[in-house]
């Protein structure tokens, strides 16, 4: 089977009503019967099915997994659709979330650049340096969730021996999914990052150049995962396009350390990844709760576990700084580093970048209504973080954008505040967050 193909059951006729002709919706109108039709009463058992207290426990979690696997499904709809077909569903979708969700205008033209909302700090500054931290482009479930898929499918195909004539779709069901699928890029996400490349190319013409790919003045580093590696091999791809440059190949390298830094930070595993009480605060807006309580701001070594991604920023931001102060050649022009959204998000919360007044909790989901910690805006498949460096007459000035938006960090009112007024900003993180201090456990 070729893994690059996007899943044929998630296609869709672009030009149907979304919510009754798309197979997806067939089938989750099926499923939503089964479910009617099995309901859970009061003494634990199921209609037309006996069982005990764990097949609840377990036909409860299934159809929570069904739920989430239609919007992986959904997030597979081709980019050329009309966006007003999904968009009352997409915007649910949280980490799931298609990148086009972001910047709708990519439906219309995947290689826009929106210069109207981002543009220099002044016409007389120059970029002198990019870092883009970014996710990898839409992929397959990974196994684990492959699997919790299967246990639902046998429950269906078990349940679906009798009559189901009213609903053929789930007597015909095939589960097509395979284990070594598991979390690899589709060809939808190869495009996500070859398009984002061509963009970035647009929009940093002086910074992404052959010459500069030539003389080794641009830095790919990628997590191990195949899905990290594919996209950026396609993320390169779309920068040789757009330069002319064929039938060539750019290296990368591979850095877990920098680049899957919750996997390696001990405290982070033990007190937070494989804390089970932690995770009871996840039991409804489940999505960004999760989210929020393993990567966000609900405890403090979920953000501090990017302190070596930070020291890796700064560190070469203030080495372009001496370079330009000095007069001489700019060493590294553009880094590129292709992670996880549980790399760019911890690095974010450490920025203190979408930070509610409350704590996201499983009983203020109505308080919670209008946000700002929303994943599926803050990091979609194919989600990226540029930090630009300007070479300006009054000095040299930062500029973030997050997903091609512009971000304002917070304590800086200027969205291209100078250089050293962002040092100033974080300069207790500058001067500590040591990773080795903040990772280790407490004897």
């Amino acid at each position: 089977m070729d893994f690059g193909t996007d899943p044929p059951h998630c296609s869709r006729n672009v030009n149907a009503h979304p919510l009754t002709e798309s197979p997806v919706t067939r089938d989750a109108h099926g499923l939503s019967t089964f479910i009617r039709k099995h309901s859970i009463g009061k003494s634990g058992a199921i209609t037309g099915l006996e069982v005990d207290g764990k097949m609840v426990e377990r036909i409860f979690s299934m159809v929570c997994f069904i739920l989430h696997f239609i919007i992986f499904c959904l997030a597979f709809v081709s980019a050329d659709a009309s966006a007003v077909d999904i968009r009352v569903l997409a915007q649910y979708f949280g980490t799931k979330s298609r990148y086009e969700e972001v910047n709708p205008y990519l439906i219309d033209n995947v290689l826009a650049v929106n210069d109207s909302a981002v543009k220099p700090p002044a016409p007389d500054c120059e970029a002198v340096h990019l870092t883009a931290v970014i996710r990898h482009g839409t992929r397959y479930p990974t196994v684990g969730n492959i699997k919790k898929f299967q246990t639902f499918y046998d429950l269906v195909i078990a349940a679906a021996a009798g009559d189901w004539s009213s609903q053929p779709e789930i007597k015909s069901w095939q589960m097509w999914y395979k284990y070594e699928m598991d979390g690899r890029l589709v060809n939808k996400g190869r495009k996500d990052l070859r398009y984002l490349g061509q963009r970035l190319v647009r929009s940093f013409p002086s910074l992404l150049t052959e010459d500069s790919l030539r003389k080794g003045r641009v830095k790919f580093i990628t997590s191990s995962k195949h899905r990290c590696v594919n996209s950026t091999i396609a993320f390169q791809q779309g920068i040789m396009d757009s330069l002319g440059i064929q039938g060539e190949a750019l290296e990368h390298i591979v850095n877990d350390t920098l680049m899957r830094f919750f996997d390696q930070c001990q405290r982070l595993v033990e007190t937070v990844e494989k804390n089970k009480v932690a995770m009871t605060q996840v039991m409804e807006y489940s999505g960004d709760l999760k989210q929020y309580w393993k990567r966000g701001f609900g405890y403090d070594i979920n953000s501090k576990a990017s302190c070596i991604l930070f020291h890796d920023l700064f560190s070469r931001l203030n080495t372009v700084a001496s370079q330009t102060r000095r007069g001489l050649p700019v060493a590294e022009l553009v880094t590129v580093q292709v992670g996880h959204a549980e790399t760019l998000l911890p690095l974010l919360t450490l920025l203190g970048l979408f930070k509610d007044s409350a704590p996201l909790t499983s009983s203020n989901f109505a308080a919670q209504h209008n946000r700002v910690f929303r994943t599926g805006q803050i990091v979609p498949y194919a989600a990226n973080l540029l930090v630009v460096l300007y070479n300006c007459s009054e000095g040299l000035r930062l500029q973030v954008r997050l997903n091609e938006h512009p971000l304002t960090l917070p304590g800086l009112g200027d969205p291209s505040p100078l250089f050293e007024d962002v040092r100033r900003q974080y300069a207790q993180l500058l001067q500590g967050c040591d990773q080795e201090t903040v990772c280790k456990l407490d004897t």
